[in-house]
């Protein structure tokens, strides 16, 4: 937990720098075309309309289009365009900001009194004096109650941009969430909702300022906020040692995929590389984000490339698919697969033990008999994915209902019966921990997942890279995986992803004379 809570400080300016990017834009679009809108009845309908229609997206989705959007920009344009991380966070916040920021606009300049514009023309203004010296002033009050919903909204919402790979306080409401430790998810709750506080406070300062035309008030609020955004910029413009390369290391949204990132992270950081954490990332998002350099290290799932990334519906032997899976990755991709860790995290479908007892389950056969009766709780992408479709057609699997948690509350629901049944992981300490039987799959519906190592074409001939991370192919039995994982994921004594994996790292040191 310390070494995530120490993370803050960076967390937190690159929340402020990303929120106040896109407001910024947001500002620079929906001013200007406010003005155009506000002397053109059918501008503004559709442009209001437009960006209602947006507002309508969850924030969620918007973040998740903009990836597979920006990377069939950057390839058909030959590469350049990072769809990974601050610009698909900065154009969906921007998207989110502009409507209050617009709609207050127009309605400002829309409602002023008829006698003053005609005044302003009878005293031979033009144009853009009357804007600058009548209009703006009177529709300040108006225009700052937009932009300081867009603030609040937008700090909040920046968030989620930990989805697409960008640092925020999300990362630690995430990693929190996930792992049950609430420290670190009120310290983002309250971290963003601080800095939404202070900027609404700044920003009613500056209206408060010009509504009472105190010019030096609008100064303070102003200078405040662009003293925080220039303290925050201040990190980034710090360049590392000309020793140092930075790696940016992958990984999904589970525990044993922070755990493994922090194993990687500490193995390269003991090799001088400073090191980057891109935490969060779906299936569908992160092996491309590989193979486009936007991240340069991460584990995967034999199982899940072979069904996701190749489209392949067989299920061969462990060895044929880890082969299978080398020779793609580096003919299609340029990606190289540097082997499997020694584990296997597969699917299984687990369920209560004395339920097991009581129905007489062994086997994914003997659920397709009971499964109309019951409740299927699974991961948030799991009933998505191939392996599902699989499953389904091969045992006639017809659940009562289904429903998706993150994976640390999909192991609550199943142990307070609001599930019969889940898509349980293999290497997870908790399946013997709450004492869960794994149905057998007799018919090989689901393919192997060996946890393998990968590493983008960026970073592939850095030897040192290399050196530093090849002790971890072959040397973490499932046993070790399970314990580290345990150790995040129980309520009792809960332990950091660091820690867990300071313990994992330990623990292949010592093996090593018996290897």
């Amino acid at each position: 937990m310390t070494g995530a809570l120490a993370r803050l400080p960076d967390l937190l300016a690159s929340h402020v720098l990303l929120s106040a990017a896109a407001l910024l834009l947001g500002l620079a679009i929906s001013l200007p075309l406010a003005v155009a809108a506000s002397r053109r009845p059918a501008l503004a309908r559709a442009a209001l309309g437009a960006a209602s229609l947006i507002q309508t997206i969850p924030a969620l989705a918007l973040l998740a289009l903009f990836y597979p959007m920006l990377l069939a920009l950057s390839a058909l344009v030959g590469g350049g365009i990072p769809a990974l991380g601050f610009l698909p966070s900065l154009l969906a916040l921007t998207l989110y900001a502009i409507l209050p920021i617009l709609r207050n606009a127009v309605t400002g300049l829309t409602g002023l009194d008829p006698a003053l514009i005609e005044a302003a023309d009878g005293v031979g203004m033009t144009a853009g004096q009357k804007l600058r010296l009548v209009e703006a002033p009177l529709a300040a009050p108006v225009m700052m109650a937009g932009i300081r919903t867009a603030a609040v909204w937008t700090i909040g919402a920046a968030t989620l941009a930990t989805t697409v790979g960008q640092p925020s306080l999300g990362d630690l409401i995430f990693a929190g969430l996930q792992t049950q430790d609430w420290t670190l998810v009120l310290t983002g709750c309250i971290a963003s909702a601080a800095l939404a506080l202070a900027v609404d406070a700044l920003l009613g300062l500056v209206a408060f300022g010009i509504a009472r035309r105190h010019k030096i008030l609008v100064w303070i609020g102003l200078a405040s906020i662009a003293i925080g955004i220039l303290a925050a910029a201040l990190p980034s413009l710090a360049v590392n040692p000309a020793s140092q390369k930075t790696v940016v290391i992958g990984a999904k949204n589970f525990s044993e995929q922070y755990i493994l990132a922090r194993l990687i992270g500490q193995r390269l950081e003991r090799a001088g590389y400073a090191v980057q954490y891109r935490e969060g990332l779906g299936s569908a998002v992160i092996f491309r984000a590989l193979a486009a350099g936007d991240i340069h290290v991460y584990v995967d799932y034999s199982g899940t490339l072979w069904a996701n990334e190749m489209k392949r519906s067989d299920t061969p032997s462990r060895a044929a698919m880890l082969a299978a899976l080398k020779n793609w990755a580096a003919g299609a991709h340029r990606v190289t697969m540097m082997g499997p860790l020694g584990f296997e995290n597969a699917y299984a479908i687990a369920v209560r033990g004395d339920d097991a007892a009581r129905l007489k389950l062994e086997t994914l056969d003997d659920l397709g008999r009971a499964a109309p009766g019951m409740t299927l709780g699974s991961d948030l992408e799991f009933l998505e994915r191939p392996e599902w479709a699989a499953l389904k057609s091969a045992y006639g699997l017809r659940f009562a209902a289904s429903r998706a948690y993150s994976p640390t509350f999909m192991y609550r629901a199943l142990e307070s019966r609001q599930a019969d049944a889940i898509s349980a992981f293999s290497s997870d300490g908790r399946i013997a921990a709450m004492n869960l039987k794994v149905l057998a799959d007799p018919r090989g519906a689901l393919p192997g997942y060996d946890a393998v190592l990968l590493v983008s074409p960026h970073v592939s001939r850095d030897s040192t890279l290399l050196d530093a991370l090849w002790p971890l192919i072959d040397a973490i039995p499932v046993e070790a995986m399970r314990e580290a994982n345990y150790q995040v994921d129980r309520d009792a004594d809960k332990q950091s992803p660091e820690s867990a994996a300071r313990w994992l790292d330990g623990r292949i040191e010592r093996a090593k004379p018996n290897r």
